[in-house]
């Protein structure tokens, strides 16, 4: 049966196939369009720890299609496309397959490639049409964030001007949980599970002597402060940052040492979380690194503030000062993944498969969620890629409070139910256990 449910740890699951029927699903299928070929599977972007969850999704999904012929695995998302580079998934031991459920990083390989626009220069898109062609692949699916899906779309609407019949998905991954219409992304919850508990032993710590001690927390997010308002889950279980600032609103340097400096002479101590790209009321980042470097879209590579917000407090305040960037380690922190993320990126995987064996192209699966008797349910749902390509969805400003230096509750409630669940990833010798690809080219 097409329509599945499953339980896990109290958080109901659901999905459904864009082409049933709802609420009649005693009744047949509607009748596919069918469309026989191979499929490649792709990834792009920031990885996070569960982005190879969903490209299971996708490659188990597929290799069990009796309408995908062949399944290939893009070598550092489209540049693999380009450079001719595919990895053949069919030679993939299935047991070995399974260990990307709770490997994190990517697996395939990413990139950071901006394709042109095809009415500039189209050379890429006929590259992609001839490799397409080569390999008869009539699926497209990219699993990554904004830029990604921006890529997406472009292949999508050319495969479409060209009349090559090719069906397009997108998987969404973001640990910046800022892409428009879904939910929320996968790679979130986990990344947001592991800033929260990381909060809260840092909190511990930085409490042990009976000197006081003022924390700096620097957290990712560019644009978005999803992630840095993860650290609010640690504040209200008790053991968490006093202070949150977010790039949603304008930083004053003037407010936030007034604001540490409040609370350390209260308490003796101050934790303060920091989103990386908080900025001044003329838009420039407050960090130090913000011209240092930019990634493949332009984007300033940014970094040191927490470092360099520590030095201001400690020469304004005089109190002992640590900062602390949390880097990488926000995204690919396997061990503290929250099952709900790893249930629910495989569903996308296998929901974009799923409907573009049904006939459906040039979308996105995203998440919606309800409550049935009280418990979190969340279902895909399809959305545009030309909406959804380079639409970022920023948090909420009334979920921050009046003086820009905290979260309010409605952000707990939203964020608690994705973070459930413990990782079932398979240790040996207590340490993890992590897919080791053959990676043999397709020829």
């Amino acid at each position: 049966m097409l329509f599945t449910t499953g339980i896990k740890i109290a958080i109901l699951f659901l999905y459904e196939p864009a082409y049933l029927d709802k609420g009649k699903f005693d009744m047949e299928v509607i009748p596919m369009n069918v469309l026989k070929g191979a499929c490649i599977i792709g990834q792009s972007g920031g990885p996070t720890a569960v982005i190879n969850a969903s490209a299971y999704g996708v490659i188990r999904t597929a290799l069990d299609s009796d309408v995908i012929t062949k399944v290939y695995g893009a070598e550092h998302g489209i540049k693999g496309v380009l450079n001719d580079r595919l990895i053949d998934m069919t030679q993939e031991d299935r047991e070995e397959l399974e260990y990307l459920m709770y490997t994190p990083s990517s697996a395939l390989g990413s990139c950071r490639y901006k394709i042109a626009d095809p009415d500039v220069d189209d050379t890429d898109y006929k590259r992609i049409l001839e490799i397409f062609k080569k390999y008869d692949v009539r699926y497209f699916f990219y699993n990554g964030g904004n830029d990604s899906m921006d890529t997406c779309n472009k292949i999508s609407k050319y495969m479409q001007r060209v009349g090559y019949e090719c069906r397009v998905m997108g998987v969404p991954k973001t640990i910046d949980n800022d892409l428009f219409g879904t939910d929320h992304c996968p790679g979130y919850a986990s990344a947001a599970k592991y800033i929260a508990t990381s909060c809260m032993e840092v909190y511990q710590d930085a409490r042990v002597y009976d000197t006081g001690m003022i924390c700096i927390i620097e957290i990712m997010g560019r644009h978005a402060g999803w992630l840095t308002a993860a650290a609010s889950l640690a504040t209200a279980y008790g053991a968490g940052p006093d202070l949150i600032y977010m790039p949603e609103t304008n930083f004053s340097m003037e407010s936030f040492l007034a604001d540490v400096k409040s609370v350390y002479e209260k308490n003796g101590n101050c934790m303060v979380a920091v989103s990386e790209g908080i900025h001044y009321a003329d838009g420039s980042f407050v960090s130090e690194a913000k011209t240092s470097a930019t990634d493949g879209f332009g984007h300033a590579q940014l970094g040191g503030l927490a470092a360099m917000l520590a030095d201001v407090c400690k020469k304004a305040i005089g109190a002992k000062v640590r900062g602390i960037e949390l880097s990488l380690l926000q995204r690919c922190g396997a061990h503290l993944a929250s099952q709900t993320d790893i249930d629910e990126s495989f569903m996308s995987g296998k929901a974009a498969v799923e409907n573009a064996v049904a006939g459906l192209t040039d979308k996105m699966v995203g998440f919606e969620r309800s409550y049935e008797n009280g418990k979190y349910v969340c279902k895909t749902k399809l959305f545009n890629l030309t909406d959804v390509a380079n639409t970022e969805k920023k948090f909420p400003r009334e979920w921050i409070n009046a003086a820009a230096n905290g979260i309010e509750r409605p952000f707990i409630d939203y964020a608690l139910p994705l973070i459930q669940g413990e990782t079932r990833m398979r240790k040996v010798d207590g340490l993890p256990r992590f897919v080791k690809l053959k990676k043999i080219i397709a020829e």
